[in-house]
């Protein structure tokens, strides 16, 4: 029952958030750039777990991944200089993303 829960709450923010994107992009943006999914997920995985020290050891590895994940933007933020298509932007940005991955690896185990 709690999954079904969890699965309806993000389930719920992720179509919202790309509903609004059609009709206000900039607010749908800043609504996804919130750490809403931290939000939602450290509560539900202390719930589950109720291990306060896992729950601050996973809050600190999303605290490191962060910054790390905007890597994904990269291409998008220079598609007018590149002129790819959507797909071409969208591919190097999930490059970009397992490189992010993969420092965060390296970085995270030095915390």
């Amino acid at each position: 029952m709690i999954f079904a829960f969890k699965l309806f709450i993000s389930a719920t923010l992720i179509a919202f958030a790309s509903w609004l994107s059609g009709k206000k992009p900039e607010l749908a943006g800043f609504i996804m750039a919130l750490p809403l999914a931290t939000l939602l997920v450290l509560p539900f995985s202390y719930m589950e777990y109720q291990d306060a020290a896992k729950t601050a050891r996973f809050a600190q590895s999303i605290f490191t991944a962060v910054p790390l994940s905007l890597l994904f933007f990269v291409p998008f933020l220079l598609a007018q200089k590149l002129m790819w298509n959507f797909w071409a932007l969208y591919g190097a940005g999930l490059i970009l993303l397992v490189a992010g991955y993969f420092a965060h690896k390296i970085l995270f185990q030095h915390f």
